[in-house]
């Protein structure tokens, strides 16, 4: 047999029930040495762990943060190998990424948590690890996580290099005073040039050449070097068991059976199963069904104690009872609550309707329990005379809005219609009327039909970002020539190394919101790399375009754009309108408006039956007065008739991808 099958086998018979009676030497065909050990002691019993063997001093808390693709989850899977969480074999791919949605598009969506036993120097730690996103849609999540730790493994890759989002995150840990280790992965590429990498980290973020880890996640080369680093540079939690209990909820999920799985960080006391538990937030009680730790999958204990990072099971069965940030603590103990996060200021909106009405209460039941699990999106009720009721949801971005979709077409089975992304805009009010009706002189703008018009408002203003854009020295002009395209405004300009250059632009935010990214991969041939941060609002000359349909204009087509984008979209529209409306009996003008100002036009034709058919030779006034009555009717008919936008049309138009 071959030794592989063997260890399996054997490894098997340690999980069964009987394994744990009877006294168990190590079989001489199995390697020996710690992750032996490790896995034979992860394998018996872990039920019966204690954690109390655990105490705050051998406790480390750390997340894993990197730019997109540079080996997050690969040293993940190989941190959970080398610890004996999970059997070693080839299989091991994205183990934490468990979203259908993530392993399709090989990227990490939501952050998950895992427990490690390890042991250095005689001494046995608990390593509770945090895998994030890479994604700037999914920073939000990124700088969850931190609060729940106390350093991070900075991952950069040996080909690449530091890019745009490797800065973000490298500054969301370093605003938050955690110990960051520098990780050089994949040095095992052909390019790989981790002298050159080791430059660039030291020149931007000031950390020495020494300190930086050289590995190769995908070969395992060193990683065990990363642990041993872990243990000796992040400091364990400031907190203590003897403390009132206060746990942070930093995560939460919906199950069906169960209810609500808050994932929690303990900063003070200890909790087990039958403690009684209020909500800081909502003042309720709670009984704990159950607490554990995550290996990745879910893992029941006795008790969890200060320091340590798990789960709680508590039957809360409504989705509003475990808000992100929130904090628990034991009844009649009260204790000051955590200060919990600064809520996601949403970046891009968009409408959200059933494609059936009758499907509304479902939609309503699913998107409240998947924003349970993503906290980030903000709901708002909406309605619409095309596409009847739904909301208008708030996203960090387009990915997000496209990962969000799919997450509910394929975790909940709901088919939706999503309108076109827009973002939100202020308006600073002059009219008194106004101002009292609002009860503020600045409004935020987030649907057109809310727009107010010229004559009331002193000044419009736009959302804004800070880009930041690093990218070969050879594609620079290109990229300077697409950011003034889309009126953005340099600020700053830094060679990172003889072939990397990194551009700061401070961007229009509805410019970059939906093609920009895929444009600036287009002309760099996939090598720059972007991320963004909110920078407030500037004024700017907004107008508000209408669609028009013999003169009648249709509210859901309404758009806010800046002036000088006007023509452009205005011609875009009308001509796909006229591609999506069917033909009639009477002709349709299409006009794209800005108050009483047409700046576009299209004609659909009117059906027209041949009325000259039976005329054959004769006089010519006789076909002249058939062609005038038919004129003549066609008029009447315009006058009368309303043009029937069908539904179909309505999404053809409004649909999130423009088929430029």
């Amino acid at each position: 047999m071959a030794l592989a099958g063997r260890a399996a086998m054997c490894w098997a018979r340690l999980r069964s029930p009987c394994a744990a009676a009877a006294p168990f030497r190590l079989p001489p065909w199995l390697p020996a040495g710690p992750v032996a050990c490790e896995r034979l002691y992860s394998a018996r019993g872990r039920e019966k762990l204690d954690m109390l063997m655990y105490p705050v001093e051998n406790i480390r808390n750390f997340s894993i943060i990197a730019h997109v693709d540079h080996g997050k989850s690969t040293l993940a899977d190989r941190l959970l190998e080398i610890t004996g969480t999970i059997v070693k074999t080839g299989h091991n791919k994205q183990v934490l990424d468990k979203l259908q949605v993530e392993r399709e598009r090989g990227i990490t969506v939501k952050a998950q948590s895992a427990s490690l036993f390890y042991s250095h120097e005689g001494v046995n730690y608990l390593l509770n690890l945090i895998d994030t996103p890479g994604h700037v849609d999914f920073s939000y999540e990124v700088s969850r996580s931190l609060s729940a730790c106390q350093g991070v493994i900075l991952v950069v890759d040996a080909n690449e290099g530091v890019q745009a989002q490797t800065v973000a995150n490298f500054y969301l840990a370093f605003e938050a005073q955690l110990a960051i280790i520098p990780v050089i992965n994949k040095i095992d590429l052909k390019n790989a040039d981790p002298e050159r990498v080791e430059k660039q980290i030291e020149k931007l973020f000031d950390i020495p050449v020494d300190e930086c880890v050289r590995i190769s996640a995908k070969q395992g080369t060193n990683v065990e070097k990363v642990l041993q680093k872990v243990i000796e540079k992040i400091p364990p939690p400031q907190c203590n068991t003897a403390d009132p209990l206060k746990a942070l909820v930093f995560d939460s999920t919906f199950d069906h059976y169960r209810g609500v799985v808050a994932n929690i960080a303990l900063f003070g006391g200890e909790i087990q199963k039958g403690d009684k538990i209020v909500s800081a937030h909502t003042k309720k009680r709670y009984e704990v069904n159950e607490v554990g730790i995550l290996t990745p999958n879910e893992q029941p204990m006795h008790k969890l104690y200060a320091g340590q990072v798990g789960y709680l099971i508590a039957g809360m069965k409504e989705v509003t009872e475990a808000q992100i940030g929130d904090t628990l603590f034991l009844y009649k103990q009260p204790v000051e609550p955590l200060p919990g996060f600064k809520s996601a200021k949403p970046m891009v909106f968009a409408g959200m309707y059933p494609a059936d009405q009758t499907e509304y209460n479902h939609l309503k039941s699913a998107l409240e329990r998947l924003t349970l699990n993503d906290s980030s999106v903000s709901v708002h009720r909406d309605s619409s005379l095309a596409l009847g009721a739904g909301w208008r949801l708030g996203f960090l971005g387009l990915l997000h809005m496209e990962v969000f979709n799919q997450r509910l077409e394929q975790e909940y089975n709901m088919s939706v219609i999503l309108t076109a992304p827009t973002v939100p805009y202020k308006a600073i009010l002059s009219s008194a009327k106004l101002i009292k009706e609002y009860g503020k002189a600045e409004i935020t703008i987030i649907n057109p039909a809310q727009f107010p018009d010229k004559l009331s408002v002193s000044e419009y203003l736009e959302p804004t970002v800070l880009g930041t854009i690093v990218t070969p020295h050879e594609y620079i002009g290109k990229i300077i020539a697409l950011c003034q395209d889309r009126r953005a405004v340099q600020k700053d300009m830094l060679y990172i190394d003889e072939r990397r250059v990194m551009l700061k632009y401070l961007f229009p935010l509805n410019e970059i919101v939906v093609d920009f990214y895929d444009a600036l991969k287009s002309l760099s041939s996939g090598y720059a790399s972007f991320d963004y941060e909110d920078a407030g609002y500037q004024a700017a000359d907004l107008i508000k375009m209408d669609i028009l349909l013999n003169g009648n204009p249709v509210e859901e087509l309404a758009t806010i754009i800046h002036n000088d984008k006007a023509y452009a979209t205005g011609k875009f529209l009308c001509e796909r309108l006229k591609d999506a409306i069917p033909r009639q009996l009477f002709e349709i003008a299409i006009q794209a408006a800005i108050g009483k100002k047409i700046i576009a036009r299209e004609t659909l034709k009117a059906y027209r039956k041949n009325v000259v058919a039976k005329c054959y030779g004769g006089d010519i006034t006789r076909r002249m007065k058939l062609l005038k009555r038919q004129a003549e009717g066609k008029k009447l008919m315009r006058k009368i008739g309303n043009v029937e936008v069908p539904r179909d049309a309505f999404i053809r138009v409004l649909k999130r991808q423009l088929d430029k």
